[in-house]
């Protein structure tokens, strides 16, 4: 197995994962989103809210805000050594105390841990006319996506099998294919159609080409063929900033690797070949 980058930095990868089955790439799509532990503001303690939002609609709102993580300063309150009473080991404390006329920030919350602030401090809470007051107490704590989606540390997690293009020797650079591309791949090179170099990942593999082959009278079989590489997939993975993109892929392959282990145990106790 391989993977292959495209493009990374702490928010954006794209990459391509080689000489995998289907069904592990899947697996490390859904460890990505639902297996990664973050930060969430789950528990709000709302002291005064004369605001024009319901306590339930404000708790939902702060709950929904990206939380930076440091996974080595945090645990969850299921391993935490405070048994979930909510220790600084398994919680992070916010206030918020606004008055208005004005609008309510993200950045208005305090974090009790500098490292644990929002991720985004231009994300809107509410807004407050005047005399209106909004004064609340917050508790992060860790969890997964499985758990809700206020865990997820990605927005957008994806892929699809890596396409493959050929053009066999019937090709007549009529250029009909060229012209219906809609991702503008394709190009007239001397007599024969070729795909335009590092275009290749961005086929949708919509196989309009291939009719607009077909079109051109060329017979019952077009000339150029458009089909999925089985074992290799282009991952696009974006992070919401509570983690970076590395970190993610590392912890969920991280998280995938620890499964396998423990099904091999499970196998072994129940054959009775537990490697000792």
């Amino acid at each position: 197995m391989e993977i292959e980058f495209a493009s990374l930095d702490d928010s954006l990868a794209r990459f391509t994962l080689s000489g995998a089955s289907t069904a592990f790439a899947n697996a490390f799509r859904r460890a990505m989103i639902g297996e990664v532990p973050t930060l969430a503001i789950e528990d709000v303690r709302i002291y005064d809210n004369t605001s024009a939002l319901f306590d339930e609609m404000l708790a939902h709102r702060l709950g929904l805000i990206p939380l930076k993580t440091d996974l080595s300063s945090y645990t969850t309150q299921e391993t935490c050594s405070c048994g979930g009473a909510g220790c600084p080991g398994c919680t992070s404390t916010y206030t918020l105390s606004v008055e208005g006329p004005r609008t309510v920030m993200s950045s208005d919350l305090i974090p009790q841990d500098p490292k644990a602030t929002p991720v985004h401090a231009n994300i809107p809470i509410v807004k407050l006319t005047k005399g209106q007051k909004l004064v609340v107490e917050a508790r992060a704590v860790l969890n997964t996506g499985r758990a809700h989606a206020k865990w997820q540390p990605i927005l957008i997690c994806g892929y699809k099998n890596h396409p493959a293009i050929s053009v066999s020797d019937a090709c007549d650079a009529c250029s009909l294919c060229v012209d219906e591309c809609p991702r503008g791949i394709l190009a007239v090179k001397g007599k024969k159609i070729q795909v335009v170099e590092g275009k290749l990942p961005d086929c949708s593999m919509c196989r309009l080409c291939e009719r607009a082959c077909l079109g051109s009278g060329i017979g019952d079989e077009p000339a150029i063929r458009i089909a999925a590489e089985k074992d290799r997939y282009i991952f696009t993975v974006e992070s919401d900033g509570s983690l970076t993109v590395k970190e993610i892929m590392n912890r969920a392959l991280q998280y995938i690797r620890e499964q396998a282990d423990e099904l091999e145990h499970q196998l072994g106790e129940i054959s009775g070949d537990e490697k000792k």
